[in-house]
C-alpha cells in the first residue's frame, strides 16, 4: 500500500539527528540555571516502588473536550425538532447495550461497547476549577497535573514515567506522542508548554510523530542517503558533543553534553535496529490496516499497537487539538460528533482486541480521556457559569444548534483497558437531568494520576529535587490510587 509523502516529515537521519539535538541544545541553553539545579535520587530508572500491574500506558487523547453525556454516560434521549427547548436537551443520541449487563453508552461506539467487558468506566471524572476554562489551561493540567501557571515547567505524564522506569525497549523512546500537529495552529505554544520533560529535562520531551501516515519517514532516510554517510555524520556529531562544543560552536555544560549524547545515542539505536520497522505502516497486512484506517487518529492506534509490540514504554494518541475542531464543538455538536464516532470507534476497540489477542493486554493500560466535557447550555460548573449564551440559543431551531456546545467540568468519563483494572467494572456515577454533575465517587486529575502510575509501580510522591525543593509527579504528592478499580 501506498502512504503519502509530506514534504514537513524529516527526510534523513542527520535531520532526524539534528531534529533531536537542537531541541535538547534549546531547552538545556534556555533553562541552564534550572536544569542544572534538578538532582534526584531516581536519575536512574530504578525498580518499580511496588508490584506493577502494567509496563506500558497508551493514553487515547480526545482533544477539545469530549461531551459525557454524549458518548459514555447516556441521559434521556431527546431527538432534534425546530423549536425545542435547549433545557430539554440532554443528550442527543439513544443509549445501547455493551457486553455487560446494566451498562450503556450512546449509538455510535457499537464497537467499543463490544469490548466494555474487558475494561473499566468512570463516570466521575471531576476536572478543576482553574478560573478560566480554556483548552490550554485545562490540558495543561491533565496532562501534568499541575494547574498553570507554575514557576516550575511542569513536566507532561510521559517525561515522568520515562524518567522513573526508562525505556522498556532501549532502541524505541520512553515517551512518544502520536497526531498533534502544530503547524497553522492557532494555540501551537500553549499546546508546547506542556508536551515537554519540563525541569526533568528535554532528554526526556516526546518523541513526536505528527501524522502516523508519515511516520517512516522519521526513522528512514530519502533514497541517496548511504548508511556509510549516515555513520560518517553520526561520529562527526557524537565527537562534537563528547568535545563540548554545541553545533553553533558554543560550548556546553557538563549536564547538557550528557543528555545531548544520550539523546543522539538514542536516535542512533532507533535508526539502527529492527524496532524502526515498526513505524512503518505499510508493512502491516492490509486487512489490518484497512480496520485502522479511518482517520489519522484510527492510524494512530494502529501506530500505538505496533509500537506496544516493540517494547514501548508511554504513548499518547490524540485525535489532534485544533481550535473549532474535533471535540472542540462549539457548533454542529450533534452532526459532528456522529463523525468522530464512526472515526475512533473501530480503532479504538480493536486496539484492545489486537492487544489482547497478542497477550499484551494485561501488561497494557490504555486510558481514553479529555480535558473536560460539555453541555448544552451552561458554562464551567452550575454555580459558577460564566460567558455569555449568545452561540446556544434557548429555542433550537436548526440541526447546527443541536448538541453539546458549552465547557463543562462538572463531571467528565474516562475508559480504562488492560493493565489490572477491572473487567466490565462502572464507578462513579452523575445526576439524570441537568446539570449531570458527579454525585458519586468523584475522582480528580491528581487521583486519576496516581492510579494510572500505580499499574507502573510509579508512587505518588517520586520526585526530583529543583533548586533545592522536591517537585512531585502528583501535585505536592499527594495522589491517592484508587484501589477499587483494580482486579
Amino acid at each position: 500500500m501506498e502512504l503519502n509523502q509530506s514534504r514537513t516529515a524529516c527526510s534523513s537521519r542527520r535531520e532526524f539527528l539534528e531534529r533531536i539535538a537542537a531541541g535538547t541544545l534549546a531547552a538545556g541553553t534556555a533553562n541552564r540555571a534550572l536544569a542544572e539545579s534538578v538532582t534526584s535520587p531516581n536519575s536512574q530508572p530504578k525498580r518499580p516502588a511496588f508490584p506493577a500491574t502494567a509496563e506500558t500506558l497508551i493514553v487515547l487523547w480526545m482533544a477539545g473536550g469530549m461531551a459525557h453525556t454524549e458518548t459514555f454516560d447516556p441521559k434521556k434521549y431527546v431527538p432534534f425538532e425546530p423549536g425545542m427547548k435547549a433545557d430539554d436537551v440532554l443528550c442527543t443520541f439513544p443509549a445501547i447495550k455493551t457486553a455487560v449487563d446494566g451498562i450503556e453508552i450512546t449509538k455510535g461506539f457499537e464497537k467499543v461497547a463490544s469490548v466494555l467487558d474487558r475494561g473499566t468506566l468512570i463516570r466521575s471524572h471531576v476536572l478543576g476549577d482553574l478560573g478560566t476554562i480554556l483548552h490550554s489551561r485545562h490540558q495543561y493540567h491533565w496532562h501534568t497535573g499541575y494547574e498553570p501557571p507554575q514557576n516550575v515547567a511542569a513536566p507532561h505524564l510521559g517525561a515522568w514515567i520515562a524518567h522513573a522506569l526508562g525505556p522498556k525497549n532501549p532502541a524505541i523512546p520512553a515517551f512518544i506522542d502520536i497526531g498533534q500537529g502544530y503547524e497553522g495552529n492557532g494555540e501551537a505554544e500553549e499546546l508546547k508548554a506542556f508536551q515537554t520533560g519540563g525541569c526533568l529535562g528535554a532528554e526526556f520531551n516526546p518523541f513526536r510523530v505528527p501524522d502516523p501516515r508519515q511516520a517512516v519517514n522519521i526513522v528512514k532516510p530519502p533514497a541517496g542517503m548511504s548508511l556509510e554517510r549516515f555513520r560518517r555524520r553520526y561520529d562527526t556529531f557524537r565527537k562534537m558533543v563528547v568535545d563540548g562544543v554545541a553545533a553553533d560552536g558554543k560550548p556546553l555544560s557538563d549536564s547538557q553534553r550528557d543528555a545531548l549524547l544520550r539523546s543522539v545515542e538514542q536516535a542512533h539505536r532507533l535508526m539502527d535496529s529492527n524496532a524502526a520497522k515498526a513505524f512503518d505502516l505499510s508493512l502491516e497486512p492490509k486487512e489490518s490496516f484497512d480496520t485502522y484506517n479511518t482517520c489519522k487518529f484510527g492510524l494512530g492506534c494502529l501506530l500505538a499497537r505496533r509500537l506496544v509490540e516493540e517494547g514501548a514504554r508511554f504513548i499518547e494518541v490524540t485525535t489532534e487539538y485544533g481550535p473549532f475542531l474535533q471535540w472542540d464543538t462549539h457548533d454542529n455538536g450533534h452532526t459532528r460528533l456522529a463523525k468522530l464516532k464512526s472515526e475512533i470507534d473501530v480503532p479504538i476497540a480493536q486496539l484492545v482486541l489486537d492487544l489482547e489477542q497478542r497477550g499484551l493486554l494485561d501488561h497494557t493500560l490504555i486510558v481514553l480521556a479529555s480535558e473536560f466535557s460539555r453541555d448544552c447550555l451552561l458554562e464551567g460548573k452550575p454555580e459558577k457559569p460564566v460567558g455569555n449564551q449568545v452561540d446556544q440559543p434557548a429555542v433550537l431551531k436548526e440541526l447546527k444548534h443541536y448538541g453539546m456546545h458549552r465547557h463543562f467540568t462538572g463531571a467528565s468519563s474516562v475508559l480504562m483497558f488492560g493493565g489490572g483494572v477491572k473487567r466490565g467494572f462502572l464507578y462513579g456515577q452523575t445526576a439524570p437531568e441537568r446539570p449531570c454533575t458527579t454525585i458519586e465517587n468523584p475522582i480528580n486529575v491528581t487521583d486519576l494520576h496516581a492510579t494510572m502510575l500505580h499499574t507502573l509501580g510509579i508512587a505518588p510522591d517520586y520526585h526530583v529535587t529543583v533548586e533545592q525543593r522536591p517537585f512531585y509527579v502528583t501535585q505536592d504528592g499527594r495522589g491517592i490510587a484508587r484501589m477499587a478499580l483494580f482486579r
